[in-house]
């Protein structure tokens, strides 16, 4: 053999070593055979057109490379139906596999999500969540569908998803992810639970904690069940202004945002109407209102519910307080789920009757456990992400579980090194808001995982008509982004990092503190200080 042959038969190994995904082990439309008892294939097709028109869609997916297409239908159980979709790169596989988690109650594939991780590079899936449509109707009468819904598609659809990746390359995914936010979110934490050893890295944006059904009826029958109770829409930009006259200058820098909710407190009594009622003030009962909705849901016995719904929310209190009645999706779970009655009236809840009643069906469901001990202990790494402002979703629920994610971890992974919490200034449910709200979640995971480079801050960016207006600095919770005083606040070299945790209470008050407190007694000074911010960036 000559010196050149055997130089190309080196290349060709080192190509076919290198880049397998450019080589596979079968054809797309093998796929079809692979059918066992309780998976059917129902489609397997090379999509080369670079554009996709999803079934029952009527919006087109472009930009997309060529792709093996894979749909297959999954019965764990006698009653279940779930739906799934496998999407496998013909060429420029990264190796990587992502899941894609659903939002509400299912009844759909996230395919845009799909597009989005497939123009990546990545193998990726999504489900149905076990049924088509909208709402939680398909669960009465239906146990194993609840199952399904709550975590069992995304493992069955995980599993088929690795089998597939599998059959198609000839090997397994060097790394997998989820990728999910609000029901998608839920989802990524409930497998977190679950199959510690599914996924490397989990990104979980405003998790939809089933709890917020309870808190959001609460909210309606405190808001709204009453007329004259109800705050009128045109009202929320004067009370917007109020907050923001308020607390918006806490971070140091005036820019309609509050970059930490928690220390801020409105006292909306200051909004009451003198006279008569109008645009610019309150009416005593719709102070009542204002003031309930920036309170946590309690039960007559003094137990915590939910948080509350943060300041900086009230361009979007119509979600949870505008009436008349609370949106199905909060509705369906008492409905459907709880008592199984479709002509349930919303207008019977009883915050301490029902919650009660809620979360025992709930439990070892769709009920988030915060004891992620095997998934940190495994090695896996976990990105939450909550936007401050988010008008359906509490975002003191992430607080709380990430706070005992990391107690519930101590001993199996004592450096907490494996979770990181994004709590992100004016962004609402998982998008959109006045705030900064997009941010490269993916290459954070990838880092992290594949690189062991944990994510100590972020940027983020706000666009106004797909141009870029804002960016500002992400911290990890518990620390916040304070602005230096110099220079732009819409720009993040203009915010300054401090990570300690400041203890005296003069330097506390000197250097965080932009709050007006005189001659605070001996017992205010300590919670200060033991609860003072904490910056980075």
């Amino acid at each position: 053999m000559s010196i050149n042959s055997r130089r190309f038969l080196c290349v060709l190994v080192l190509a076919i070593a290198c880049k397998p995904s450019v080589l596979q082990a079968r054809s797309c439309e093998s796929l079809l055979r692979l059918v066992s008892p309780t998976v059917s294939i129902t489609l397997a097709e090379m999509i080369e057109t670079g554009t996709i028109t999803p079934n029952k869609s009527n919006e087109s997916l472009s930009h997309l490379p060529p792709f093996c297409r894979v749909a297959v239908q999954l019965s764990p159980s006698v009653d279940s139906d779930i739906g799934a979709e496998v999407w496998l790169p013909a060429f420029g596989w990264n190796g990587k596999f992502m899941a894609v988690g659903s939002g509400g109650w299912g009844g759909s594939i996230a395919y845009h999500d799909m597009a989005d991780a497939l123009r990546r590079g990545y193998a990726t899936s999504a489900t149905d969540d076990g049924h088509t449509g909208h709402g939680a109707s398909f669960i009465t009468g239906h146990p194993e569908k609840f199952v399904d819904f709550a975590y069992r598609a995304e493992r069955e659809m995980t599993v088929e998803a690795k089998r597939l990746i599998k059959a198609f390359y000839g090997r397994e995914a060097r790394y997998s992810y989820w990728n999910g936010c609000s029901g998608g979110g839920r989802e990524g934490l409930l497998q977190a639970y679950r199959y510690p050893d599914e996924f490397n890295g989990i990104i979980a944006g405003d998790p939809a904690n089933m709890r917020r059904n309870a808190w959001a009826l609460w909210l309606a029958i405190q808001t709204f069940k009453d007329p004259a109770a109800v705050i009128p829409p045109e009202k929320y930009l004067m009370i917007h202004r109020a907050v923001l006259d308020a607390c918006d200058a806490n971070d140091g820098v005036i820019d309609g945002l509050i970059g930490d909710p928690e220390s801020c407190h409105v006292d909306f009594k200051h909004l009451e109407c003198t006279a008569v009622d109008g645009p610019d003030c309150l009416t005593p009962r719709q102070v009542q209102t204002a003031q309930t909705i920036v309170s946590p849901a309690m039960t007559r016995a003094g137990e915590v519910v939910f948080p509350r719904l943060e300041p900086g929310t009230e361009l979007r209190w119509d979600r949870l307080a505008g009436g008349p009645r609370p949106a199905d999706i909060f509705v369906d779970q008492f409905r459907y789920v709880v008592y199984q009655d479709p002509d349930w009236d919303w207008r019977t809840f009883d915050l301490q009757r029902d919650s009660a009643r809620a979360n025992a069906v709930d439990r070892d469901v769709d009920e988030l456990n915060p004891d992620l001990g095997a998934f940190a202990k495994h090695g896996g790494k976990l990105l939450i992400y909550h936007g401050w402002a988010d008008q359906q979703v509490a975002p003191g629920s992430s607080i709380e579980f990430y706070k005992s994610a990391l107690k519930l971890s101590e001993k199996s992974a004592p450096s907490a090194n494996w979770i990181r919490l994004f709590m992100v200034p004016g962004m609402g449910h998982c998008i959109g808001g006045e705030g900064p709200d997009t941010f490269d979640k993916i290459s954070l995971i990838e880092r992290w995982v594949e690189k062991g480079e944990a994510p100590a801050h972020v940027i983020a960016a706000h666009s106004t008509a797909d141009k870029v207006d804002r960016t500002r600095p992400l911290c990890p919770y518990p620390q916040v982004a304070g602005y230096n005083g110099a220079g732009s606040g819409a720009t993040p070299p203009n915010w300054s990092r401090q990570v300690e945790r400041i203890g005296r209470w003069d330097s506390a008050r000197s250097r965080c503190g932009r709050i007006s407190l005189s001659k605070p007694s001996d017992a205010a000074k300590e919670k200060y200080a033991r609860n003072s911010i904490r910056r980075c960036c």
